[in-house]
């Protein structure tokens, strides 16, 4: 069981949680601040949560953050909180960068399976080294919880450098196969007159160069994990015996005469679209719904930006040990351009990265000067998969070589590849004026934003039009400046506009006014904007 330190705030509520927490089995203590934790902590790693009682305001969020000494993955924190509605809890959880948010007054049930359920989640990102905060991450670690007890075959998709070997290791590892192999096999890396004997094995004399008889893949994890990575990448002939396999288990070594029974469970994991590979006829329907049964979607790193800062520590110790430097971090303007970036690489982009600054940089802190140009420009977003680079390629396999089309083709697609790098120069002169004009607030109002899209269209063999660039968006309505306004004033007026823009989404609203949640609140409640 763990240690859980809850927090005195609301010395009744405390004594209702500490009570459920010791009856589910947990060492319980109580702390009258955040801050006391420090002093109780014993050297190596333990488990432990704390669970907070008293109101929660911008002092308890900035001493939340000292907490657990910045520990990678960080231990839970949970609140008790007057809300019932999940939704609004769901808000408070973001808001202070909780795990939790209990509804008030406690009750010992709901203590206990929220704790519980924390704890899990912990425990497997320590024993996984899945890291990160953001509710994408904390669906993907559920989801692997789900998935791991049973012997389903299961489906890793997402963009390349997410981390699906990863995943696929974690679901290995919380398996009843655990004390089995997990063998992880790249389809794309073997040559294709060889992906079958890797797969299979073969006996001795079955092809030139087999001088004896070598076990395959399925043969080398039986009763345990066998990971197929880029499995959209395995040739059509093959995926027809593949399916076989998957169905009942069974298979013979390529030139071999006897029938091999295996009990493996297959991990595919995928950066293509295996939907559009069926469509475009290159990859079986029968296999993909085969493959298909369970399915983990791991997200981009550019959708769960705020764990960037996090990848950032773990991987800036990581490396430090590794090449026995001397490193505190990051400076703040530097890590704002890596928050800022589109990482098309993702996770591995992200690691290389902090390899790089850590090895080169001349100081102990990597400052904004220390990042490669191509990255505070932003020019890696031109490495991003686009809906007109898509239709793109989708055109060029539907078309053909054949024909007066196929003389288009090249026209088209410069014209395609034209069109997205105007929409990133918009973009990077979009963001650059975004940054000036934050630097000058005597602009606003004067000189209005104006936002450019790009819209492709979906053609096919047979359109006549080569491509249509649609330029729409009208100007964000800027404040009107008076001699009489005061600076409360233009503030007011700035957030009742974005508020308005965005429909009352204070998240996107805070985003536009570039400040954080917990201020754009107390912002509503001074200017009395908060409905």
């Amino acid at each position: 069981m763990a240690r859980v330190f809850v927090e005195m705030g609301d010395l009744e509520t405390a004594v209702a949680v500490r009570e459920a927490a010791a009856a589910d089995g947990h060492d319980v203590e109580m702390v009258e601040s955040p801050g006391d934790i420090d002093s109780r902590l014993r050297p190596g790693v333990e488990e432990m949560a704390l669970i907070l009682t008293g109101r929660l305001d911008e002092t308890v969020a900035s001493n939340l953050s000292g907490v657990f000494s910045g520990a990678i993955p960080r231990p839970p924190l949970l609140a008790v909180v007057p809300e019932r509605d999940p939704e609004e809890l769901r808000r408070v959880a973001r808001l202070f960068d909780l795990d939790a948010a209990i509804p008030a007054p406690p009750d010992p049930d709901e203590v206990q399976v929220a704790l519980r359920n924390q704890l899990d989640r912990y425990r497997l990102q320590v024993e996984t080294g899945i890291v990160g905060r953001t509710e994408a991450v904390r669906e993907v670690l559920d989801r692997i919880l789900l998935i791991a007890p049973v012997n389903s075959t299961v489906l890793i998709t997402g963009e390349s450098g997410t981390g699906k070997e990863l995943a696929a290791r974690a679901i290995h590892s919380l398996s009843p196969r655990r004390s089995r192999p997990f063998i992880a096999m790249n389809c794309a890396a073997v040559p294709e007159s060889l992906l079958e004997s890797e797969l299979f094995g073969h006996e001795k004399g079955a092809f030139t160069g087999a001088t004896s008889r070598r076990r395959g893949m399925f043969e080398l994890a039986d009763g345990g994990t066998l990971l197929l990575d880029e499995i959209g990448e395995m040739p059509p002939q093959l995926q027809t015996r593949f399916l076989r396999v998957l169905e009942n288990r069974r298979f013979m070594r390529v030139g071999g005469d006897t029938e091999i029974q295996v009990d493996v469970r297959v991990v595919a994991a995928t950066n293509q679209d295996l939907r559009e590979a069926v469509r475009r006829g290159t990859f079986r329907r029968d296999l993909y719904f085969r493959l298909h049964v369970l399915h983990l979607e791991l997200p981009a790193l550019r959708q769960r930006k705020p764990d960037i800062p996090v990848f950032v520590r773990h991987f800036v110790r990581e490396v430090s040990e590794a090449h026995d430097r001397e490193f505190k971090g990051l400076a703040p303007e530097a890590m704002q351009i890596l928050l800022e970036y589109d990482w098309p690489g993702n996770v591995r982009e992200l690691r290389n990265l902090v390899e790089s600054m850590v090895v080169l940089a001349p100081g102990s802190v990597i400052r904004a000067e220390d990042i490669p140009p191509e990255i505070r420009s932003g020019r890696g977003r031109s490495l991003l998969p686009t809906p007109a680079m898509a239709s793109v390629v989708a055109f060029r396999e539907s078309a053909g070589e054949e024909g007066a089309m196929a003389e288009r083709i090249p026209q088209m697609e410069f014209i395609f590849r034209t069109l997205v790098e105007m929409k990133m120069d918009l973009d990077d002169l979009r963001s650059e004026f975004e940054r000036y004009r934050g630097r000058h607030p005597e602009l606003t109002g004067v000189l209005p934003l104006v936002d450019l899209e790009v819209e492709p269209i979906e053609i096919s063999a047979g359109d006549e039009a080569a491509a249509i660039a649609v330029f729409s968006g009208d100007p964000v309505p800027a404040i009107r400046l008076t001699p009489d306004m005061t600076m409360d004033d233009v503030e007011r007026e700035a957030i009742r506009i974005a508020l308005e823009e965005v429909r009352g989404n204070r998240r996107k609203a805070a985003d536009r006014l570039g400040i954080g949640e917990r201020t754009l609140y107390r912002k509503l409640r001074q200017y009395d904007l908060d409905t």
